[in-house]
């Protein structure tokens, strides 16, 4: 099958590579029909290239149809359409049922420390062969597989693999009160689809900022009161700016869907950089123990959230060594919460509004579609914020 591997550095390339097959009773193949670029997958495209290996298989946002299922899947059958969440959990563990699959303990990665395996994503969490791909191998698909009615186009379920649940699970943890405020740093896909889902779920003020005009009209098309990044001479401005919207506390939450590549940290992206080319086998340790983020879009949040409000990270994180103002956070009895999306915990909350009305506006969501033979580049277009790309959808 053809599939999209990681080679280096802002390198990869469609390779021929073999097909997934049942090698447990739990699995199911999957024949992919669509597959998401993430935002996610640009870190393992520039920052986290110490984690990965040439011929790594990328992507974990897929949908498609069962070709085959293991003997331990009872609910699937071959012919079913189904949406794939992008973490690999069993359904049956304490975590599990206390609706944690992301902490799974039947699959976590204890050798690395870390919690349920990821496709697609790293040695730190597994390195499953990912979803850019034509077929795709599924653990515990006895639990893991949403099945989805026949006849809308992929755009309609796709996002429930990842976009959907990591922006629901955003505003849940925000805590956004009934008419209350939010303000959105980074408005990419999770953070224009937290905008989308804070609205729908009844905050009174969103507030939208970024600095690539593409995303802030698509925001401000939908009521969102947006800022502009390059509006302002620093981050001091911008803070100012919103708290004279809100009665000048600040909002009462703070949704940071930005993360480790935040502009403004010259030092931190200079550690990065240096991580990425050194040989594998010191830039691995040297990540591990010493990896700093750009903490720009993290200490907004701070500055910027009422006192008492909450901050909720969606934004990946994979700093080792980051300086925290805890003194600030406690001052300001901030509460914090963050953590990769359990899909399965919000799905069957998100259902329901994927309907013909489409009040998320996933039918129209996608930015580009383009074949799975062009992801060298659409990986480029979309880390460099060029062509429009806020969200790209790949059909092999």
């Amino acid at each position: 099958m053809r599939a999209v591997t990681w080679q280096g550095k802002r390198d990869v390339r469609v390779e021929n590579v073999p097909d997934p097959r049942i090698e447990e009773p739990t699995d199911a193949i999957i024949r992919i029909t669509s597959s998401g670029l993430c935002g996610s997958d640009l870190h393992l495209y520039e920052v986290l290239t110490p984690f990965m290996t040439p011929g790594d298989i990328l992507g974990h946002e897929p949908m498609g149809i069962v070709e085959e299922v293991g003997a331990g899947v009872p609910d699937l059958q071959a012919g079913d359409r189904v949406v794939v969440p992008f973490q690999i959990a069993c359904g049956d563990c304490w975590m599990c049922l206390t609706g944690l699959p992301t902490q799974c303990e039947t699959t976590q990665v204890t050798s690395e420390g870390m919690g349920a395996p990821l496709f697609g994503y790293t040695r730190l969490y597994g390195a499953v062969p990912g979803a850019q791909a034509e077929y795709l191998r599924v653990p515990q698909a006895q639990f893991g597989p949403i099945k989805i009615p026949e006849g809308p186009a992929d755009d309609r379920f796709v996002y429930l693999s990842d976009v959907l649940p990591t922006a629901w699970q955003a505003v849940k943890y925000a805590d956004v009160p009934k008419g209350g405020s939010v303000a959105v740093l980074g408005l990419g896909p999770i953070g224009d689809m937290a905008c989308r889902v804070a609205q729908l779920q009844g905050a009174g003020q969103v507030f939208g900022v970024d600095l690539v005009p593409e995303r802030l009209k698509r925001v401000r098309d939908r009521g969102v009161e947006t800022y502009d990044l390059r509006s302002f001479d620093d981050e001091k401005e911008l803070v100012a700016a919103i708290r004279d919207a809100t009665d000048g506390r600040g909002p009462d939450a703070v949704i940071d869907a930005v993360g480790t590549e935040a502009h403004g940290s010259a030092a931190a992206k200079l550690a990065q950089s240096a991580a990425a080319i050194m040989p594998r086998k010191i830039s691995g340790p040297f990540a591990e123990r010493f990896s700093v983020d750009r903490l720009a879009a993290l200490y907004t949040a701070i500055d910027l959230v009422r006192r008492g409000g909450t901050i909720s990270l969606s934004g990946v994180y994979g700093g080792m060594a980051d300086p925290i103002p805890l003194l600030t956070l406690f001052d300001k009895q901030i509460q914090l919460r963050m953590g990769q999306a359990n899909v399965r915990r919000w799905a069957d909350e998100i259902l329901p509004y994927l309907t013909d009305e489409d009040p998320l506006g996933v039918d129209e969501f996608a930015t580009h579609r383009v074949p799975l033979s062009d992801a060298p580049h659409a990986y480029e277009m979309f880390q460099r914020k060029q062509e429009g790309a806020i969200k790209v959808l790949m059909k092999p």
